[in-house]
């Protein structure tokens, strides 16, 4: 299974750490505020800082290594710029200095950017110890919080990469089952509803063509049809138990245009009415004719733009391909000359389901192909 990295962005924990920071730094530098001994001197800049150490955490995700630089430095810039030895430290910078130790903890990475996180713990570290009011306690206090920090970060990128081999594995096995449970009914109920229908086949052949027997014809052949039509429907939802995709149909109709529009075609695909759950069989025939049309259009009529038009009624679905190309009779591939098999397999596929196909000249030029599906009771 191969796994792809989704575009970074900000998360709702992410937000709210980024304000609990910040709100937090702001009210302590102005509550704190004053000349006298523990208090803040300047509070605007360690406000600012504050503010600055919450858009680092909002930005956690993107590079952890580097906002816990960017708060180092900060920091160390603070240190010179703000504080003396009458100053405590400040909790907005403790607390965000073990957000982004966990976060660099956590993150997945290569042997250097490991090492490079190491790096820049150590250097948190260190110029923790170097603000006032640190002792041999709160040395230890410090290393304490920022290995359970940097160890949790740990525990939580090995819990994770451990899940996603479980999902992986667990993913694996389902499709083995898809697979086995496929093979099973295709094995079972493919052979009895095939053996139903020639019987049937077999039993409408007996008749002959005994005029008083006409109507037990009928019925035997509406039994052999629905048998087929069975068998056809069973194999294309056994391809989905087996392979996990939908079969193709009006739903993928965008995804058939892609590749002739990156060949140049100007494919444009419009849709009225309302659009009902079509029987896979008859969802993948009307796929087809657009697919064959559309092939028809890039390789013989020299167009450059050709427009899908779907039409939903109560009664039924209706498909039409108009391109702007060589009309019929232009040596195009399409016409007598050409192009017969892929017209006369769309022909059947039409006639299977009950419908009409139309193909030819447009009344502007062009060519157009166009099929009426009937749907309930009309089908």
């Amino acid at each position: 299974m191969t796994r792809t990295t989704p575009r970074w962005r900000p998360s709702w924990l992410d937000a709210v750490l980024a304000l609990a920071v910040a709100g937090a730094g702001v009210v302590e530098a102005y509550g704190r505020a004053g000349p006298g001994p523990g208090e803040v001197h300047r509070p605007g800049l360690v406000a600012a800082g504050a503010l600055v150490a919450g858009l680092l955490l909002l930005l956690r995700r993107a590079s952890p290594v580097g906002t816990l630089a960017a708060l180092t430095a900060l920091s160390a810039l603070l240190r010179v710029a703000v504080m003396d030895d009458d100053y405590p430290l400040a909790a907005w910078q403790f607390y965000s200095n073990l957000i982004l130790v966990h976060t660099v903890g956590s993150e997945p990475a290569g042997p250097r950017t490991r090492a490079a996180g190491i790096g820049v713990v150590l250097a948190a570290y260190a110029l923790l110890q170097t603000l006032p009011g640190q002792d041999l306690a709160e040395s230890l206090i410090s290393a304490i919080f920022m290995g359970v920090a940097y160890g949790s970060g740990i525990l939580l990128r090995r819990q994770t990469r451990r899940t996603i081999r479980m999902a992986e594995r667990a993913a694996v096995a389902a499709a083995e089952e898809r697979t086995r449970i496929a093979r099973e009914l295709h094995d079972v109920i493919s052979h009895h509803v095939s053996l139903m229908t020639l019987q049937a086949a077999g039993v409408r052949l007996l008749l002959a063509d005994d005029p008083a027997r006409e109507r037990e014809r009928d019925l035997l052949h509406g039994v052999e049809r629905a048998g087929r039509d069975t068998v056809e429907e069973l194999r294309m939802l056994l391809g989905v138990l087996r392979d996990g995709r939908a079969p193709a149909g009006l739903g993928s109709l965008d995804e058939l245009a892609a590749p002739l529009r990156a060949a140049g075609l100007d494919v444009r695909v419009a849709t009225t009415g309302t659009p009902r759950p079509l029987p896979p069989s008859l969802g993948l025939a009307v796929y087809r004719v657009v697919q064959e049309a559309l092939t028809n259009t890039l390789k013989h009529a020299g167009a450059g733009s050709v427009e899908v038009a779907v039409g939903w009624t109560v009664h039924a679905v209706t498909v039409e391909v108009r391109d702007d190309g060589r009309g019929p009779g232009d040596d195009n591939g399409r016409g007598p000359a050409g192009g017969r098999h892929g017209l006369a397999g769309m022909r059947e596929r039409v006639a299977q389901h009950g419908g009409t196909l139309h193909a030819g000249g447009g009344p502007d030029g062009g060519y157009t192909v166009a099929a009426t599906f009937p749907l309930g009771a009309g089908a």
